[in-house]
This record gives structure tokens, C-alpha cells and sequence, in this order.
């Protein structure tokens, strides 16, 4: 393990890149619960979303494909089961796995869906400039 830099600056916690992104995220927050119907939760809104990209997946697919881990993508999808959302079905090729796809109901949401998540994307990047927001998004993609 490398020895930790010693710097002559203070430190200043409105200059540090976790408690920025924390307070960034919580505005983000703020504005995905204020406008997402069905009281989705983010978790919830990125499985559906990927769900509808991928038409079907595995429960271990969908969770990477939504950055989740297992504990997670497990109840989250049980959850989109019970508000009657996604659809658990035996892999007719596979009878260990099961698949995942999108209810009629389900599907009926995504394009409300998409069309707030474009609204609460641009109400996060309002203060910035496009040329702001184009290099936001670009670094975040470079720390994700």
C-alpha cells in the first residue's frame, strides 16, 4: 500500500469529490421522487428500464445489466412482481433459470418513464451549460 500524500492545503469539505457527488445525489434524489409515478424507487426504475431494452434476461443478467448486485436485483424485481410490473417465467431452454420480462402494465410505463427520466435528467443538469453537462456526464462515465 502506498503511503497517503501529506499536502500543506487545509482540508475543505466543500472541495472533496465524495461529499460533492453526495450532495449532487441528493438533489438528483429529490428530483426522481418528486416526479417517478408508482412510488418507484431508482433501483426500480433502472431494472424496468433495462428490462425493456433487453425484452428478457436472467435475474443475475438484469442485475449487472442495472449495476445491481445479487441481494439487490433480487428484491427489487420482487418487488416490480408485486406492483404487477415484471414477469417471472421458467427459461423454456434452461428449467434452473428463470426469465424476466415486462408485464403489458409494465410496458404501458416505459414511455412515461422514459419521458420523466428526460425531464428529471435535465432538471439536474439545469445550472450547467450543455458544454458543462457533455463533460459531466463524460467524466462520470470515465469514474464509473
Amino acid at each position: 500500500m502506498t503511503q497517503p500524500r501529506t499536502s500543506t492545503k487545509p482540508y475543505l469539505l466543500d472541495e472533496q469529490v465524495g461529499y460533492l457527488l453526495r450532495l449532487a445525489s441528493q438533489r438528483h434524489a429529490a428530483l426522481f421522487q418528486a416526479h417517478i409515478p408508482d412510488k418507484l424507487t431508482p433501483t426500480q426504475f433502472s431494472a424496468l428500464i433495462r428490462l425493456s431494452e433487453h425484452k428478457r434476461c436472467s435475474q443475475n443478467q438484469l442485475g449487472r445489466l442495472a449495476g445491481m448486485d445479487v441481494a439487490t436485483i433480487k428484491g427489487v424485481v420482487d418487488r416490480l412482481r408485486q406492483k404487477g410490473l415484471a414477469l417471472i417465467q421458467a427459461d423454456p431452454h434452461d428449467k434452473r433459470r428463470s426469465l424476466i420480462t415486462l408485464t403489458p402494465k409494465g410496458e404501458a410505463l416505459i414511455a412515461q418513464l422514459e419521458t420523466i427520466g428526460h425531464e428529471i435528467t435535465a432538471r439536474t443538469l439545469e445550472p450547467l451549460t450543455m458544454a458543462e453537462q457533455r463533460a459531466l456526464l463524460k467524466a462520470l462515465r470515465k469514474i464509473s
